[in-house]
């Protein structure tokens, strides 16, 4: 049995390599959704300006004609 505590060696080592390669992973990951939040809020404020902005561009709603809005072949 003088090759069993070189089997273990090479299954720790080997072990050991797949955690290096999964925290490796996970950091990257990590990093991927932090850019998307980021990316996320920053829509959510445009998204916040933008409603900001829809009433002052649709102030005289009432007052258009709904022929107006009708496709040219009508």
């Amino acid at each position: 049995m003088p090759s069993a505590p070189s089997d273990d060696a090479q299954r720790l080592t080997e072990l050991e390599i797949k955690a290096s390669y999964t925290e490796d992973l996970l950091d990257q990951l990590n990093l991927v959704i932090y850019r998307q939040q980021q990316e996320i809020d920053a829509l959510a404020r445009t998204v916040a300006l933008l409603r900001q902005q829809m009433p002052e561009a649709g102030g005289g709603a009432g007052e258009r004609n709904l022929r107006d809005e009708l496709p040219p072949h009508y």
